[in-house]
């Protein structure tokens, strides 16, 4: 049986990310609370949601990183988007029933886990919140977008400079960064899957953003020394974050 103070402490993260975005009441949050079933932890580099297997619950990150990912045959693996606490990482199954793509850990992780059933009551229930959670898979579409026109056109710096930037904002939301400060457990060759380059070019452009002084990454820990100017590398612009808080 799950306490309440569980549940409460599961989805602190989606709330919080949620009422930078818009207003949410105490009931509303008490409601998403009570959605969660049970809540589990993984260890790093544990495959959570494999591919085209039906599905019947949503998983919410509650610490820790995940990744959505997809293999070549030959092995190459492509991270399509990075998970932070209070992201629902699969939300989208409560409609397709299975994703079409695979969903890891990074680091340890505790994962809570929503039936679809629960999903249905709250959505049918209560339209509120339902739009709010349609705009988390509306939000996870814009930034597949945004990491789309990283991997196409810009450049092998930009493209490492623009995770960290986007990483910066939507930790500030869970409150995981502080003054350009954050953890990040992720190795090179992580960062080389989700920029698509090679860990070696990785390693390369690490460097020029330490010997340039926008950027410090070592022993799993981002120090960001230059935000505009390590915005204007990545030529990153957040709208696509949506952080205005408005009525959904």
């Amino acid at each position: 049986m799950i306490s309440d103070d569980v549940r409460d402490e599961s989805t602190a993260g989606l709330i919080r990310k949620l009422r930078a975005r818009d207003s949410l009441s105490s009931e509303e949050a008490g409601m998403l609370a009570g959605m969660v079933a049970d809540v589990r932890s993984f260890p790093a580099d544990a495959l959570l949601i494999p591919s085209n297997v039906p599905l019947d619950q949503c998983t919410l990150l509650v610490d820790g990183m995940v990744c959505r990912y997809k293999d070549l045959d030959a092995g190459q693996r492509q991270i399509l988007e990075l998970h932070v606490p209070g992201d629902f990482v699969d939300l989208h199954s409560f409609v397709l029933k299975r994703l079409e793509h695979d969903i890891a850990s990074l680091t340890p992780v505790r994962m809570a886990f929503v039936p679809h059933a629960r999903m249905k009551e709250v959505t049918e229930r209560h339209p509120h919140l339902a739009r709010m959670l349609w705009f988390s898979t509306l939000l996870d579409a814009a930034i597949n977008r945004e990491w789309i026109l990283s991997m196409g056109r810009r450049s092998a710096i930009a493209r490492i400079a623009h995770i960290f930037c986007e990483l910066r904002v939507r930790l500030e939301l869970v409150g995981l960064c502080v003054d350009g400060r954050y953890a990040l457990p992720l190795t090179q060759i992580d960062l080389a899957d989700a920029s698509g380059l090679t860990p070696v070019h990785v390693n390369r452009m690490l460097r020029q953003l330490r010997d340039d002084g926008l950027l410090t990454f070592r022993g799993g820990n981002v120090v960001i020394h230059d935000a505009e100017g390590l915005e204007r590398v990545a030529e990153f612009k957040p709208g696509y974050l949506f952080l205005e808080r408005r009525p959904r």
